[in-house]
């Protein structure tokens, strides 16, 4: 069990609070959560419960729009063939599913390609670059990677073949000699909104090409249902543009579901409306289960469906796929589990996990990784062997700069991309040791004592006697929740643990009654995975303390609030 630490959000200025609150005509609790995200006046409050698509920024803003938009009407004007080509992830299949639907039905000569995660690895490849060639393919349009793919487009360049790239990862000291790099985090790029994914990248472009050829922009906003799947999926920001995005996706995902996600949703077995953590939990595994385990165009080919029986097809396909995926992490995180367990040096001096096995799959590196953050709480990077390389993926606790890291080890590296808190990398076999230590060398150096520590941001100590509907009503106007906006914890201190209320579900979950000490008030508390942290101690215990985030429980018609447990403590 990792220790926690409850971090409390600083109170704001008593006097904005009360001021937000007569405005608003909502309590000082509430107020006091609104002014803790920025939101401090009527105005912002506003735009912030009513997310407006008319306040979305303006694509010409991004460098080299106007060339990317000036060479796709080229492209569709002189009936070029047109590859659209994408990374094989929920960001990458949403992008190209996004692209291609919308340029097919404006432009005939349109094909779409993934490179295998297998054979050709992450971003741009050149058997893809070959095949557009072999097709005679005059313009590619690469979405959600490109922006270190220097060699790569320099080949393409000499086949004569364009790019526009839509990327959204962070830039390196030289970029690509593409027709337009469209990349918001590029240093000279003066576009307001850095933290779009790369489905928001294509959709700026296609936004920005509407606009100069006179075509109904909101024909636009049936697509945004693909955005909010990449914005949840990538764990980006869910705060300015992508707050506006994903708030008018998941409306089109709960009102009026194309028929691939009607069907993905019904597999997923989500009751009720989509949630960014139902998409991120729901979809999520099964779009990336086609990549990982088979090929991620049967992910694409999910997307475009429109008829129900052929989409179901496909998701019993996907759905197996991410069942296979299942047993695979499971049997590797065990193994890899065991080999922290096991090296001394790792599991009690290193500040971070570097682990390699020629033999994992190479479709489940990144999950494994975060399963092992799950237990130890330090960055780590997992890899294996492909192509005669070492390949892999890594991941960061809140607050370390991953990307840094591995950059000041890119000595030892051959390829890397991403960001603060994941990213890919590929090294030959004989840098693996030496990538371990000065690895753990420079996070040793950079991380923090904070940072090695699990904390939990708690936005409010509350009594329990004041959560009730009308309370919860205004909590679920807040959302969507995600990155800069989570969804608000709570804590409450010397709770009375209601006597034979504790029980156990499928052995791994807790459920039991709370009660507050003054009133009485009582309500159920859940808690997945905690049986092994927390039964013994609560089935001998009258009180405790627990932080938690609320929910409602619909059974039969009855609907009831239940607090969902984020740790307890005693």
């Amino acid at each position: 069990m990792i220790l926690k630490n409850w971090q409390l959000k600083a109170k704001p200025p008593l006097e904005t609070v009360n001021a937000l609150g007569q405005s608003l005509n909502i309590s000082s609790e509430l107020a006091t959560m609104l002014v803790q995200r920025g939101i401090d006046t009527f105005e912002a409050a506003k735009s912030f419960f009513r997310p407006n698509l008319a306040e979305i920024h303006d694509p010409f803003l991004m460098k080299d729009m106007g060339k990317a938009v000036a060479r796709l009407e080229k492209a569709i004007n002189f009936k070029e063939k047109i590859m659209v080509f994408g990374d094989y992830d929920v960001d990458g299949t949403t992008s190209v599913s996004l692209m291609y639907d919308f340029l097919s039905k404006i432009h005939s000569d349109l094909i779409y390609y993934v490179p295998d995660r297998y054979i050709e690895g992450y971003g741009i490849s050149k058997l893809g670059i070959d095949t557009a060639h072999e097709g005679g393919i005059s313009l590619i349009i690469a979405l959600d990677c490109g922006i270190k793919s220097i060699d790569k487009i320099a080949y393409a360049n000499s086949l004569k073949i364009d790019f526009i790239i839509c990327d959204h990862h962070n830039p390196g000291s030289e970029v690509p000699a593409a027709v337009a790099v469209l990349d918001p985090k590029q240093i000279d790029c003066p576009y307001p909104f850095k933290e779009l994914t790369g489905c928001g990248v294509g959709f700026k472009l296609l936004q920005a090409y509407s606009i100069k050829n006179n075509l109904d922009v909101s024909l636009l906003n049936d697509y945004l249902d693909f955005v909010v799947t990449s914005i949840s999926c990538d764990i980006v920001p869910i705060v300015g543009e992508n707050r506006i995005l994903s708030y008018y996706g998941l409306k089109k995902i709960n009102e009026n579901p194309r028929t691939s996600l009607k069907v993905l949703k019904e597999a997923a077995s989500v009751r009720g409306e989509m949630t960014i953590e139902n998409v991120v939990f729901g979809f999520g595994p099964r779009i990336n289960a086609a990549g990982r385990i088979a090929h991620a165009k049967k992910a694409i080919e999910l997307m475009l469906e429109t008829d129900e029986d052929q989409a179901k097809a496909f998701v019993a396909g996907i759905n197996q796929n991410n069942t296979d995926r299942k047993k695979i992490d499971e049997s590797i995180s065990a193994e890899a589990i065991s080999m922290i367990e096991n090296n001394d040096w790792l599991l009690n001096e290193a500040k971070s996990t570097v682990l390699f096995s020629k033999d994992w799959h190479k479709g489940v590196v990144g999950i494994v990784a975060s399963r092992c953050i799950e237990k130890y709480y330090r960055p780590t990077i997992i890899l294996t062997e492909s192509n005669g390389k070492a390949t892999g993926s890594a991941r960061s606790v809140a607050g370390f700069d991953l990307y840094d890291a591995i950059d000041a080890c890119s000595d030892l590296i051959e390829q890397w991309g991403g960001h603060m808190h994941a990213a890919g990398m590929t090294l030959t076999l004989e840098n693996v040791i030496p990538f371990q230590k000065k690895f753990d060398k420079i996070v040793s150096e950079r991380i923090t004592a904070e940072q090695q520590i699990q904390t939990i941001n708690i936005d409010l100590e509350v009594d329990l006697s004041m959560i009730d509907f009308k309370f919860f009503g205004i909590l679920k106007q807040m959302a969507p929740f995600g990155p800069m906006n989570m969804q608000p914890v709570f804590c409450s201190k010397g709770v009375h643990i209601v006597r034979n209320s504790l029980m156990k579900m499928k052995e791994k979950h807790l459920k039991f009654q709370v009660a507050d000490p003054e009133t009485g008030v009582t309500f159920p508390a859940i808690g997945f995975g905690m049986v092994d942290s927390f039964y013994e101690k609560l089935n001998t215990s009258k009180t405790c303390d627990i932080c938690y985030t609320l929910d409602i429980n619909e059974f039969r018609d009855q609907k009831n609030l239940q607090l969902m447990l984020k740790d307890v403590k005693f």
